[in-house]
């Protein structure tokens, strides 16, 4: 069983040791701009949760400041994985512990095949049996993925169409296994046969073990992968959180009504 939380009044949360993902009253700041300012959401074993807002939200900040990239500055909160507080640990650490971000922009390696930077991941996180029979798992991977077999000979996201960036993300989350995925604007720029096969891939990762914190604009994707909680990001707070049928409401209303909604806290 994993514990419930109970949000306290200066907003930070008890019993969370249990808890597979949990982000405590988090405020962000970049270059002296505060981004997020006070988000707190929870993340079960099994869940999917949706996070949409508008551009310029926050969304990405709280993606980059999950895998501790160095431009952000946390000023308050916490961020903890099974109990642990990963603001503690580099970024490499955290992937360690069991946790992956699917980038909205992925970059191009050249000179590695997608087969040799796969298999050096799937050592450096997992360890070195991890890549016994690696081959094999590749290509079975590959072909549930509808992947063809050249794809893992070419070099990483060289020349790749957006659609062939989001499948070798996907690619990369199943072969590790990672207990929390975070996919950050994971269906930006798909066609609809890409939409759906990467939506696919996403449903292979889920799990009774396994939390996946969705982020996107649109709520298409959410046609295929269909979430236990949907979240509202604005102005770097969340304002909204509910069922999937919340994310209906925002493909019919847009983001506007919500914002009128916003009672910015005095200083």
């Amino acid at each position: 069983m994993y514990a419930t939380l109970y949000l306290r009044e200066d907003g930070m949360t008890k019993n969370v040791a249990q808890a597979l993902l949990a982000i405590e009253d988090l405020h962000v700041s970049v270059e002296g701009k505060t981004i997020l300012q006070g988000v707190s959401l929870e993340i079960r074993p099994g869940e999917i949760h949706a996070l949409m807002g508008p551009n310029g939200s926050g969304k990405s900040t709280l993606s980059h400041v999950l895998l501790g990239h160095p431009k952000y500055e946390v000023t308050r909160g916490r961020i903890l994985l099974h109990g642990e507080d990963l603001l503690q640990l580099k970024t490499y650490e955290r992937a360690r512990k069991g946790l992956f971000l699917a980038f909205q922009y992925p970059m191009a390696i050249p000179g590695v095949s997608v087969a040799n930077f796969l298999r050096t991941a799937l050592k450096s996180v997992r360890g070195e049996g991890a890549a016994k029979g690696f081959r094999k798992k590749l290509l079975e991977t590959m072909q549930g993925l509808e992947m063809e077999t050249s794809f893992a000979t070419r070099y990483v996201n060289d020349g790749f169409s957006g659609g062939e960036k989001k499948r070798l993300e996907i690619l990369q989350m199943v072969l590790l296994q990672p207990q929390a995925c975070v996919l950050d604007e994971t269906d930006s720029g798909l066609d609809i046969d890409a939409l759906k096969t990467v939506s696919r891939g996403i449903n292979q990762l889920a799990s009774p073990e396994r939390g996946i914190l969705l982020i996107t604009h649109y709520q298409r994707i959410l046609n295929y992968v269909r979430p236990h909680f949907v979240h509202v990001l604005i102005t770097g707070r969340l304002v909204r959180s509910g069922g999937p049928e919340l994310a209906e409401e925002l493909e019919k209303k847009g983001y506007d009504w919500l914002e009128k909604e916003i009672v910015i806290p005095a200083r």
